[in-house]
């Protein structure tokens, strides 16, 4: 990408598109074009249509998409499928209608089977069935490397599909039901510490290991990768180490002040057992993560205060 190229951020009010913003934006872009949801619902397809028709820009990232944790992912089953193929579906097509020189599309490590071995490698990919929890958005972010893989062999497209790990940071959703669970478990301390709460439930048995890549992280690769990456094969993107949620609820507790007891209610659903990216092939390119998860969660405490307290 050259610096006086035209940008196009779709999603840059949430936390991975805010990232890639600020990224582009200290790389010395100054052509980037925003549009908040409201001025232009990406579900539309006329909308869409004439916004590329009128911008066309020369470089897209493709960070919009509805997204939450596992009890929004569970209970909003048809919005998850419906508006995430939507946007993937206008964003993508009318990129190659409009000549995009290059788009990056943003799916999730979702997409792999909910039993594959660890960590996951790119290659587990539709070789096995998915966690149900989190089925249809699954299915919606598939469609999507897909699609960017079908429009590169018909059309030639440069069109690269990246699967971040699960992500916290900057912007993040703090919402108590619909957010993912380190943003929630914040937001659960936090409360339980200013209010005296004795006990905090944490969702699950505690079991369950994840990996957590701060935004700006992913932002710096996804930045790299537009410059350096022209394969349809899809790229893991994540730090290759993972935590229970036992653990991780621990450390949140700390950076949070929470001095009470943690109550594990395993009446909630646990969701997949381990879900590890194998991150080599992107070590292999030249790329790892700076931000560890010790100083990314005493940053992403500090952005919650400063938005909610």
């Amino acid at each position: 990408m050259e610096k006086n190229s035209k940008v196009y951020i779709a999603g840059h009010n949430g936390m991975v598109g805010s990232a890639i913003h600020r990224k582009l934006t200290a790389e010395g872009f100054e052509n980037i074009i925003v549009k908040s949801s409201k001025e232009l619902d990406l579900r539309n397809q006329q909308l869409v249509e004439d916004f590329f028709r009128t911008e066309k820009p020369d470089y897209v990232f493709l960070a919009a998409a509805k997204v939450g944790g596992i009890y929004a992912n569970n209970t909003y089953r048809a919005d998850f499928l419906y508006e995430n193929l939507a946007i993937q579906n206008n964003v993508i097509h009318q990129s190659y209608k409009n000549d995009v020189k290059k788009l990056l599309f943003l799916g999730s490590s979702c997409i792999y089977p909910k039993m594959a071995p660890q960590p996951l490698k790119e290659s587990y990919l539709l070789t096995g069935l998915l966690e149900p929890s989190n089925e249809p958005y699954a299915i919606a972010k598939i469609a999507g490397i897909k699609m960017a893989e079908a429009y590169r062999a018909q059309y030639g497209c440069n069109y690269i599909s990246v699967m971040p790990t699960n992500l916290y940071g900057y912007n993040d959703n703090y919402h108590p039901e619909n957010s993912h669970v380190l943003p929630a478990l914040i937001r659960k301390f936090h409360e339980a510490t200013i209010n005296n709460t004795p006990k905090v439930a944490v969702w699950g048995s505690g079991k369950p290991m994840r990996e957590f890549l701060f935004a700006d992280d992913l932002a710096d690769a996804c930045y790299f990768l537009m410059q350096n990456y022209h394969s349809s094969d899809l790229v893991n993107i994540g730090t290759g180490l993972d935590i229970t949620i036992a653990d991780l609820a621990q450390k949140i507790a700390h950076v949070t002040g929470f001095k009470g007891e943690i109550e594990f209610d395993t009446t909630q659903l646990d969701g997949t057992p381990r879900k590890l990216l194998d991150v080599s092939k992107l070590h292999d390119l030249g790329w790892k993560h700076k931000i560890s998860l010790n100083e990314g969660l005493a940053l992403a405490y500090e952005d919650f205060k400063s938005k909610y307290c």
